[in-house]
């Protein structure tokens, strides 16, 4: 897991349930993306809260998460 601390001392991290965000300050958690099904059966990762793309389709949903965590990493996280 990465953990971003900026100049002015703002954390920004991809949330994961083994690191406390409250250990390191009082968060404020927001929404990176909606992983939802499609009509047709598949997942798809709407990154449209972080301003990014649409991803996918995807067979299931763990491959959608897993490339929304990639996308965010990559394009969002050193933001």
């Amino acid at each position: 897991m990465d953990i971003v601390i900026n100049t002015f001392g703002d954390v920004r991290m991809i949330y994961h349930e083994g690191i406390d965000p409250h250990a390191i300050g009082r968060p404020t958690i927001r929404r990176g993306s909606h992983v939802e099904p499609t009509a047709d059966g598949y997942w798809t990762a709407d990154l449209s809260p972080v301003d990014g793309p649409v991803l996918g389709p995807f067979k299931t949903r763990s491959s959608a998460l897993a490339a929304e965590v990639a996308w965010l990493g990559k394009h969002w996280l050193n933001q």
